[in-house]
């Protein structure tokens, strides 16, 4: 089912971060060399980060803003041992590219995952980075869902034709997860509006249960060719079941687990924060 990112993990990465970030004294101007951003972003060589920064520089020329205000490149004196010297080319990155850098890694990253939010956020404690991250992992999340429910939905359509029965099979997998709780009777219980769909409401745990019910569901149909509606049914309760065992086992009981924010309340919050970024950076 995934993780959401360890607070252990989360404090080290900010570490590092802080290391590396840098102010020109006469504005006053917080910035970051490519290079060394390039090390703590886990790339090897400069030649791949390159490819990334390029992609960041495109993004920033689509969004509208002039490259010059946020890559400046520069070149700088290193030392190669023996008392010699040698020039290296490098770049002075703004907040924003800094951003754009990260928002166009490579995503399967742990660290460019952090990246992403601690380039986001107008402050660099901590603790907001730290509720950010949960808050994306619990949007991605229900994207997912989405998408597994989705998928569960044309399955359904393929083998029964128009009509209830996907409506029928999520509601009796809902029942089954949540110890015989209708969806209805979850809704009621969490106090979501009835206009709105249960899971936009649930927190990320649960969330995750049911797409990974879901998942199992669509990959048991097609393996055993199931055509019967209540063969498909009877799969997903068990399904759900499975999923609930699992999280009985570690003493997590989905139904009494209080609700989230609305999911729609946190995706503008975040949609939100990505548009200030550039307002909120100086320039060189």
């Amino acid at each position: 089912m995934g993780a959401i990112m360890k607070k252990k993990t989360i404090k080290q990465l900010h570490e590092k971060f802080e290391k590396i970030v840098r102010i020109e004294v006469e504005s006053n101007t917080e910035f970051w060399l490519g290079r060394e951003l390039q090390t703590v972003l886990s790339y090897a060589r400069w030649e791949n980060f390159i490819k990334v920064i390029k992609k960041a520089k495109a993004a920033c020329v689509n969004a509208g803003h002039a490259t010059q205000d946020h890559f400046l490149d520069i070149t700088k004196m290193v030392s190669v041992g023996s008392g010699a010297n040698r020039e290296i080319k490098d770049v002075m990155l703004t907040r924003y590219a800094c951003y754009l850098i990260a928002q166009n890694g490579d995503p399967q990253k742990e660290v460019v995952a952090f990246a992403q939010t601690y380039f986001a956020v107008q402050t660099r404690k901590q603790e907001i980075i730290e509720q950010r991250l949960v808050e994306i992992e619990r949007i991605g999340a229900r994207k997912k869902l989405t998408q597994s429910e989705k998928e569960l939905s044309d399955i359904i359509f393929e083998k029964l034709g128009k009509g209830p029965s996907f409506a029928i099979i999520r509601s009796q997998g809902d029942s089954a997860l949540f110890g015989g709780h209708s969806t209805k009777d979850m809704k009621n219980r969490l106090g979501v509006p009835k206009n709105r769909p249960l899971a936009d409401f649930l927190p990320t745990i649960t969330i995750k249960a049911k797409d990974f019910a879901n998942e199992i569901t669509n990959f048991k149909i097609k393996q055993e060719e199931i055509e019967k509606e209540h063969e498909i049914s009877r799969q997903h309760i068990q399904n759900s079941e499975d999923v609930r065992k699992l999280l009985l086992d570690r003493d997590i009981k989905p139904e009494d687990l209080p609700p989230d924010e609305d999911i729609k309340k946190v995706e503008r919050r975040v949609t939100s924060e990505k548009k200030k970024i550039i307002q909120g950076t100086n320039r060189f």
